[in-house]
């Protein structure tokens, strides 16, 4: 590493160029083995062995604990491009490297290089905050209880990092543990994302160290760049978009291959001007879709380089901008299912690719009460408030 770290500015991201072309090249690895992780639940193993070799599950990882420590567009493409090859890959990829990272990034180097210790450094963490579990303060850390969802990832993983409430202090507390202590339950039984894996857990009355505890709204890390300023919602809004831009480039690849088989046959449909019109306005949502996050999210970069934190407004205009990349990559699916007729109904690629998309959608990240939060902002109606998480508050 030839570049001196610093603490309080973003830091360009190691071996970008190179981690992208190998991102790429398990294109066809990733499209092969979509089929049998939906049919297992979870990844195959040839894919979670490919993702290792890759470096992928590093790239939020603080640079001087070994990640690459990817600024917010560099990561938003990274996911983009595995989104492309398959949904669950990516999702299960976005999860882990956020909750990696941050995990790093905010116990600082002395817990997490005990934490990491017994696993020759090759942690990966993955969990769920959203519901919060109840924590309990005792000597030396805490007891911690509480049932979980949506623990996407959690079975490539080796610890469990979840959110409760310090119920006396009032304080929303993130607690990592070794997976092996919490209860997994294999309930994952849904339409779309079944290879994510996003399983239940349960813990009762555990007991978690001090030293693996930090606060959940926290924009100050102990160890990395400018990255971190930005806290778990924004942080975690990264990946969804880039899975969001991914997901919607995937399909406008499928119809087009299905207009390429159709087109000339009698009564194709893909042959029509109502066709292309349509093609040519989802081709055109999907680039205005990207465009616009990727231009406030340099906004962000810029802020971050500068060594501040998000004003409001540039919070409220981040998760307005998932919400519009999320519900156009929606919009595009409703477009290629109807074009693409009974194709879309069988068994197969755009079958699958067609169910994740909705899947994804059902996120809290891109849910209601985010657009209805962006609207009172920009409407002018709060203008006093700050986002907590995903709510916004006066």
């Amino acid at each position: 590493m030839t570049e001196q770290l610093t603490r309080g500015a973003l830091r360009p991201g190691d071996d970008v160029d190179d981690m992208m072309a190998r991102l790429e090249a398990l294109d066809p690895l990733l499209r092969a083995e979509a089929e049998g992780s939906e049919a297992g639940g979870r990844l195959t193993p040839r894919v979670v062995e490919a993702l290792g070799a890759s470096g992928v599950w590093a790239v939020g990882t603080p640079r001087e604990l070994g990640g690459g420590e990817f600024t917010p567009r560099q990561q938003i493409a990274a996911v983009e491009t595995l989104a492309r090859a398959d949904a669950s890959t990516a999702w299960v990829v976005m999860a882990v490297e956020m909750i990696t990272g941050a995990t790093a990034a905010y116990l600082g180097e002395s817990a997490w290089r005990s934490l990491t210790a017994p696993y020759d450094g090759e942690v990966r963490a993955a969990g769920q905050g959203t519901k919060p579990g109840r924590a309990v303060a005792v000597e030396g850390g805490y007891l911690l209880s509480g049932s979980w969802q949506f623990a996407s990832g959690l079975h490539h993983a080796t610890h469990v990092h979840t959110a409760a409430l310090d119920e006396q202090a009032g304080e929303m507390l993130v607690f990592t543990l070794p997976k092996e202590q919490a209860t997994l339950v294999d309930n994952w039984d849904v339409m779309g994302l079944r290879a994510t894996g996003s399983i239940d857990y349960h813990l009762d009355e555990l007991f978690v160290p001090a030293e693996y505890v930090y606060s959940g709204p926290t924009t100050e890390p102990l160890v990395g760049g400018g990255l971190y300023r930005l806290g778990v919602a924004n942080l975690a809004g990264i990946g969804h978009t880039g899975w969001a831009l991914g997901v919607a480039r995937r399909l406008l690849d499928e119809m087009q291959a299905i207009a390429t088989a159709k087109s000339g046959t009698p009564g194709a449909g893909v042959d029509t001007a109502e066709f292309h019109a349509d093609y040519a306005r989802a081709e055109a949502s999907l680039r205005s879709a990207r465009a616009w996050n990727m231009e406030v999210w340099a906004d962000n970069e810029a802020m971050l380089d500068r060594g501040e934190t998000l004003s409001t407004d540039q919070e409220t205009l981040t998760r307005l901008a998932l919400n519009t990349a999320t519900w156009t990559a929606h919009e595009i699916g409703q477009t290629v299912y109807r074009w693409a007729g009974t194709a879309a109904l069988r068994e197969g690629p755009l079958n699958r690719v067609f169910r994740d998309l909705h899947g994804g959608t059902q996120h809290i990240t891109s849910g209601a009460g985010v657009l209805h939060g962006c609207g009172r902002r920009l409407a002018g109606l709060a203008p006093d408030a700050r986002w907590v998480f995903l709510s916004l508050v006066d």
